[in-house]
């Protein structure tokens, strides 16, 4: 699935030990909104130290991104629990409209679809 907004907050990285005394892992969850009029935020989660450095080198708040991501359900003791956990995150082209934008020309007759 993929998402278009504004990085709105980063929130602290997390880390722990791994289940197997191997090492530790670390997570890092970050929150877009978009342009959308409901449901326009997203609270993601990037998973592993080379993603996290990544996203803190080339992102900061106020971002434009496109994000990549996948909807990942788990279950425990009888809870369900729901992340979105971002693979790839991205600069996104700002001379694309928002769909509001698109719509709201398109009721003010500013793109008939006509060629002329």
């Amino acid at each position: 699935m993929e998402v278009t907004g504004k990085i709105t907050k980063v929130l602290e990285k997390i880390t722990g030990t791994k289940k197997d005394g191997s090492g530790t892992w670390e997570k890092q969850n970050f929150v877009l909104e978009t342009t959308e009029q409901y449901n326009n935020l997203y609270c993601f989660e990037l998973f592993g130290a080379e993603k996290i450095e990544n996203f803190t080198k080339y992102n900061k708040v106020g971002d434009s991104v496109k994000v990549d991501f996948n909807v990942s359900t788990n279950e425990w003791q009888g809870k369900y629990f729901t992340s979105l956990q971002a693979w790839k995150v991205f600069k996104a082209d700002d001379n694309i409209p928002s769909p509001a934008v698109a719509v709201a020309q398109d009721l003010a007759g500013g793109n008939d679809g006509l060629p002329f």
